[in-house]
């Protein structure tokens, strides 16, 4: 097993000795070893040895393995029909916010992706070795079976384990080898699985690979046999990946240049994204990861990440211009439906780059530029369904066309529901997937939501709630409700307080709004106040600037491709219900405009769509009553909007 280090029967623990115990660990720790970890280990089987030595029939994990956090905690114990996870603090007197905190992150962990442990309480206990006291009471047991963490010191954890196992909920018995083989199902944040990837762990580590949900290394394993295939036969070849809100495209296209990075040195592959704030976060993110467990300079991790994830933009300008070959054989398009059109790009490339020839749309260009290659290359575009949210933006079929008409010579394979509605939103890229040959491969398709890990249907109940079917959204609503809390308020500080009293441990909840949303500002919602993604994303709680305080409000445009735990979401008058159907506004000046081009309105519903299926864990949706002395706002603009939500099944906050 390689679930911890050392794991026993409590009796056999207290019946080896301490230098066994640690040539056991010592051996499984596959990096160097630092005096300070030996150390802290003797401290923690010396401090176990103690406490336990009164308590019969438990079972003891050392360093048992956290895989969604590529972490382990320091010890896990299973007892009684409950599931300990212990964290040390060898020779600190404290307990510190973070500590609790990453004690409670594990314990969470353990409940929401250990298959075994779903079923059973869990308690979170932080020591602190030096410590005279804890904090210790009655376990506070939330409704999921996790409780909150309780604090020991120097003496205590025998009663604590005793006390627990007297008042947990009624569950059944633990059989530990079954609980052990159960296997994980974890679904890591886009920030997590990045910086997994980045360490050069495998995606199964860090994904779930069950039967009810699409296995990612399925999709990796078809799109590396089709690069293998071109690289042998010397062809080209373009491949479109397609998937649900959430379900994991941007994980496959991470875990796709990474892995041929890796172990395809001379295929120089690379993940590009048009999501700036996207960009933006995740190199933050990987950079301070590598600081902090390498200890290298800051600008000396941005050089190594910059490699990894780059800007789809500065890729374009780079090859504008000159008939250089790119040096990247394999390029990963994240988004590939939010490439512009040639008008856009034409428009762009004139005004703004001084290119007054051009005259391509960006897929278009885009492939020209990998065709310079004399022998192979691969594109792989990651497609969603229902993203595309700014003007000019192509959807599939500027690909499909600059295939058809520049590239006819080119290998395509495309998932098998390419020709879906929800990817094929015209009736010009349907008339070309029916002319093309094209292979079609149901392994290219993630239909299954992995952002929300509580309840899969959450981007079926969106779709129904923006297509106006409000009975079928009931429905999917009713199946969802209770491991995916959706409700209603029009009091935006009472969804402020439901979201920080949903959250535990580290877990990131936030204001988001449409960036239409303007009439939101008397309610304190400033959506033309642009945020520091970065900061919104990734610092903690007690910076002003982070999605936490819940005064910055992140947009579609800020948030897409990313997530929260829990989200507010702010709903302006811009996407309104009038007379049973939508109603598109934008705010012009001093009163809304309706929106009356398809193209835009279109635009509108997909902002919506990504604010609400950006949350993994549940959301509160804020709906102000408006002000009847305010014609922008009168409350006509907001109550048929609510009142439809609760049609759909969404639960008024009480």
């Amino acid at each position: 097993m390689n679930d911890a280090y050392f794991a026993a029967t409590l009796k056999d623990f207290l019946a080896t000795s301490d230098e066994a115990i640690l040539g056991e660990l010592t051996q499984a720790h596959n990096h160097a070893l630092e005096h300070q970890q030996r150390d802290a280990w003797r401290d923690e089987v010396r401090y176990l040895r103690s406490a336990l030595s009164s308590i019969d029939d438990a079972y003891v994990f050392l360093e048992f393995s956290i895989p969604r956090m590529g972490k382990r905690a320091d010890v896990l114990i299973v007892l009684g029909g409950v599931i300990f996870v212990v964290e040390f603090k060898v020779n600190s007197a404290s307990f510190d916010s973070y500590a609790i905190d990453q004690v409670h992150d594990y314990a969470l962990d353990v409940k929401n992706f250990h298959l075994g442990s779903h079923a059973h309480p869990i308690v979170p206990v932080l020591i602190a070795t030096k410590a005279s006291s804890g904090v210790i009471r009655q376990p506070e047991w939330a409704v999921d079976g996790v409780a909150k963490p309780i604090l020991v010191g120097q003496t205590g954890l025998a009663d604590v384990l005793a006390m627990c196992v007297q008042v947990k909920p009624a569950t059944p018995h633990i059989d530990v080898a079954a609980w052990r083989t159960s296997g994980y199902r974890p679904t890591p944040t886009i920030i997590e699985a990045a910086e997994a990837l980045y360490r050069n762990h495998a995606v199964e580590e860090i994904s779930r690979s069950d039967a009810g949900a699409k296995n990612l290394q399925t999709t990796s394993d078809m799109i590396a046999a089709i690069i293998d295939r071109s690289k042998s036969e010397g062809r080209k070849s373009i491949c479109f990946i397609t998937g649900v809100p959430g379900a994991g495209k941007t994980l496959a296209g991470l875990n796709i240049a990474a892995k041929r990075s890796e172990k395809h040195e001379d295929e120089h592959a690379v993940f590009l994204s048009g999501n700036g704030p996207l960009v933006d976060v995740l190199r933050e993110a990987l950079a301070r990861d590598q600081v902090a467990r390498e200890g290298s300079k800051k600008t000396d991790a941005y050089r190594s990440v910059r490699g990894f994830v780059q800007n789809i933009h500065h890729f374009r300008d780079h090859y504008v211009g000159n008939n250089e070959q790119p040096f990247e054989k394999v390029v990963v398009f994240d988004e590939a439906q939010r490439a512009w059109t040639s008008d856009q790009a034409s428009k762009f490339m004139q005004t703004k780059r001084g290119h007054h020839d051009f005259n391509m749309s960006e897929p278009e260009f885009l492939i020209s530029v990998m065709d310079r290659h004399d022998d192979w290359c691969t594109v792989i575009c990651l497609i969603g369904g229902g993203q595309e949210i700014n003007t000019g933006e192509a959807g599939l079929s500027e690909w499909l066309a600059a295939l058809q008409h520049r590239f006819a010579d080119w290998d395509v394979h495309a998932s098998s529901l390419l020709d879906d509605h929800q990817y094929t939103i015209d009736a010009k890229a349907t008339e070309l997937l029916d002319a093309g040959h094209i292979e079609k491969h149901p392994d290219l398709h993630l239909s299954v939501s992995m952002r929300s890990f509580r309840a899969e249907r959450v981007s079926s109940f969106v779709s129904l709630l923006l297509d106006g079917d409000a009975a079928n959204a009931r429905d999917v609503f009713n199946d969802l409700s209770d491991r995916y809390p959706i409700t209603l308020t029009r009091d935006l500080s009472r969804a402020r307080e439901w979201l920080r009293g949903k959250a535990r441990g580290t877990e990131r909840y936030g204001l988001v709004a449409s960036a239409g949303g303007y009439r939101l500002r008397p309610e304190g919602v400033h959506v033309k106040s642009k945020i520091d993604p970065t900061s919104y994303f990734l610092n903690d709680r007690f910076d002003v600037r982070s999605s936490y305080y819940l005064e910055e409000v992140a947009t579609q445009f800020d948030i897409q491709g990313l997530e929260l735990d829990w989200a507010g979401v702010c709903w302006d008058a811009d996407l309104r219900r009038a007379d049973d159907a939508w109603q598109h506004y934008a705010f012009k000046g001093t009163k809304w405009q309706q929106v009356r081009n398809e193209t835009n309105q279109l635009y509108l519903l997909n902002a919506y769509r990504v604010l609400l299926t950006r949350a993994r864990q549940g959301l509160i949706i804020f709906v102000p009553h408006g002000d009847g002395k305010d014609p922008t706002r009168p409350p006509a603009f907001y109550d048929e909007t609510y009142a439809f939500l609760v049609s759909c099944g969404v639960s008024e906050l009480k």
